[in-house]
């Protein structure tokens, strides 16, 4: 019996490609070979666990993992006034297809080196990249460098991934601010050993790139972009946390470019930007300045947001846009939004119990539910621009908007989410319109 317990735990071990340096051990009885099986499987299950996501590369000190999200999204716009249709170009047509569709990799270089690599296939044929960098960490001082496509740091609402924010589009002032959010930069990140504090600041082209790779122009319209972080509280396993944050940047800027043009639609998916100032001929410089506040209380959040621009004329004019936004979610079933202390940002949402309907009881659940209200505006009335067009009434300078919005989280990496919205804006010609819009989105990542 022991000879023929030790063939087949070699014929098992050859099967499952475990080396046979592994059967040294000879078993004295049964429960002994039963237990160096149960040792075996273990060892296997953690291998299995430790690759997952990752790709064989042919470079046993490098690593590949795989990406990507899906968010397929409806829009729907039951009500909105004559105003409203001069902005968009129209009556405002409802929609259905894919807000995100992404795919990418990253991964580690040894010994300290990382990349990152994040297509964007939501347009069809019109394919973008969005993060595209390469990095070097643990530097003296510097922390980790990364040079490459990256996130402009000013905008709490855009530092967070579409992964976790909240609500579906993000306010007015974040996206006008900062379309996009990604431009080609040299970045210093780092964090305090207690993590306490995070701050990250470089220079970056203010050209979005994103479609075509590059910027062709003896201008190279630099900006320097920075934020300071605090998580000034942290406590109860990370249910109870506070934050705030201070942002910046002053950016050089080609007269006439899509540079100095700052628009955003409303808040959802709609052909034309609604909110628009057009493009300033004599532009020549900004600066623009950010406050961030946050505070967690188990289930419940508060964020709150506002950034001023100031736009420079080679007239040595002076303009200014503005605008913010607050909101509170309340999580119906517990749970709390996660914080990363170590960039500023939120992180992922994990529901105590995940939404399956099985035929096991036990693994019956119902994920997780959240409720949000979020109050946003944005002020481009200064901008002077816009009173020389053809056109005043295509030019939205003036809006805000309520919404109101509901997540349902199946399980940490899916989730359901919808948003009724309901807003004004007024035009460059002073005349104010009105709209209800409604949005809905599946979405994955992984």
């Amino acid at each position: 019996m022991r000879q023929l317990a030790t063939q087949v735990l070699a014929y098992s071990m050859i099967v499952l490609g475990v080396p046979f340096a592994t059967l040294a051990y000879e078993p004295t009885s049964l429960d002994d070979f039963q237990n160096q099986l149960n040792s075996q499987a273990e060892e296997i299950a953690a291998l299995r666990e430790s690759l997952d996501g990752k790709v064989d590369n042919g470079t046993s000190k490098n690593t590949v993992n795989l990406n990507g999200r899906i968010h397929a999204d409806t829009w729907h716009f039951p009500n909105h006034d004559s105003v409203i249709e001069g902005l968009a170009g129209g009556n405002p047509q409802d929609r259905i297809g894919f807000r995100r569709m992404r795919f990418g990799v990253k991964g580690d270089i040894s010994p300290n080196m990382g990349y990152k690599i994040e297509m964007e296939f939501a347009g069809g044929n019109d394919s973008e990249f969005r993060d595209a960098y390469l990095s070097w960490k643990e530097l003296p001082l510097l922390g980790k460098l990364q040079l490459g496509n990256q996130k402009r740091p000013y905008g709490l609402d855009h530092l967070n991934s579409s992964r976790y924010n909240v609500f579906l589009e993000r306010p007015f002032v974040i996206e006008s601010f900062n379309q996009d959010c990604r431009r080609f930069g040299l970045v210093s990140y780092n964090v305090s050993d207690d993590q306490r504090y995070n701050w990250r600041y470089g220079f970056y082209n203010t050209e979005l790139m994103q479609n075509d790779g590059q910027h062709i122009n003896d201008h190279l319209q630099l900006e320097f972009a920075g934020r300071f972080a605090s998580t000034y509280r942290y406590e109860d396993k990370g249910r109870d946390y506070g934050h705030w944050a201070i942002s910046g940047t002053t950016a050089h800027v080609d007269g006439g470019s899509n540079e100095t043009r700052f628009r955003h639609r409303a808040e959802a998916r709609s052909i034309n930007r609604w909110l628009n100032t057009d493009r300033v001929p004599d532009a020549s410089h900004y600066e623009i300045l950010g406050l961030e506040f946050v505070r967690n209380l188990g289930p419940v959040q508060v964020v709150a947001e506002v950034l001023n621009l100031w736009m420079h004329t080679d007239a040595d004019e002076t303009v200014n846009y503005h605008g913010g936004y607050i909101y509170t979610s309340y999580f119906l079933t517990g749970e709390h939004m996660p914080w990363k202390r170590s960039a500023g940002i939120l992180d992922r949402i994990k529901p105590h119990r995940e939404f399956v309907r099985t035929s096991c009881h036990h693994k019956r659940g119902w994920g997780a539910w959240q409720l949000a209200l979020r109050w946003s505006w944005a002020d481009f009335t200064e901008s002077t621009q816009i009173a020389t067009q053809a056109d005043p009434t295509a030019f939205g300078v003036d809006g805000d908007a309520l919404t109101l919005g509901l997540n349902w989280y199946w399980n940490q990496n899916a989730r359901m989410q919808f948003n009724w919205i309901n807003g004004d804006i007024t035009n460059a010609a002073g005349e104010n319109g009105r709209y209800d819009i409604i949005g809905t989105r599946f979405m994955v990542d992984f």
